[in-house]
């Protein structure tokens, strides 16, 4: 599997990986270096392709450049969260209130978020000391309680979004605006698939 991801010293996504191809498969691409885009993935499939001429690497040409793209996008994207003194699944906490509009339940944020319990419970209780959410006790169940954004809390989650959105909308400006709808359907077709594939909810 093509791994590409954020090393623990927190510089610069490492890239690596390898494919194999399974018995009977279809022979591997053959598709010059020159024709690669100039990027770091293309430089670690050329150095694949060197020391395993008989691996297809097709597969890590479009994973491996997914892995890079997000890893990039979301330690820009950190910026004004680290300036704001939150972690990234904590805002993605903030976020989830915000934007189902409505009061939730931990157990409601840690499926929205796709967190455990415990992750949760602790990131809620840093948000509580700031001040950032409320938390109240279920009339009817003792062991429930309904987390709600302050107007701090709103406050916070409204003012980094744009800035983020921004972010983003200056780094698609690059491509071809008729592209971004098919990049977006592709994009969104491989998420269902991995998402049906590993029992996640959608919507």
């Amino acid at each position: 599997m093509t791994a590409i991801g954020q090393p623990a010293g927190g510089g610069a996504p490492a890239v690596g990986g390898a494919h194999g191809r399974p018995e009977g498969a279809a022979p591997a691409r053959t598709v010059p270096s020159a024709a690669l885009p100039d990027d770091t993935v293309a430089a670690v499939v050329r150095q694949w392709r060197a020391v395993h001429p008989d691996l297809d690497t097709g597969p890590m040409e479009i994973i491996g450049r997914i892995n890079r793209c997000s890893a990039l996008l979301q330690q820009a994207e950190d910026a004004p969260l680290r300036r704001a003194g939150l972690s990234r699944p904590e805002f993605d906490l903030l976020g989830a209130l915000r934007r189902t509009g409505h009061e939730l339940t931990p157990s409601e944020l840690a499926r929205e978020t796709f967190s455990s319990g415990a992750a949760v419970t602790k990131r809620l209780k840093q948000l509580t000391e700031r001040g950032l959410v409320d938390r109240r006790g279920d009339t009817r169940d003792r062991r429930v309680a309904h987390v709600r954004l302050t107007d701090a809390g709103r406050d916070l989650v409204d003012g980094i979004l744009p800035e983020q959105l921004a972010y983003e909308r200056a780094v698609l400006s690059g491509l071809d605006t008729g592209g971004h709808d098919s990049l977006a359907a592709l994009l969104g077709e491989l998420l269902g698939r991995l998402e049906g594939r590993l029992g996640m909810p959608r919507g």
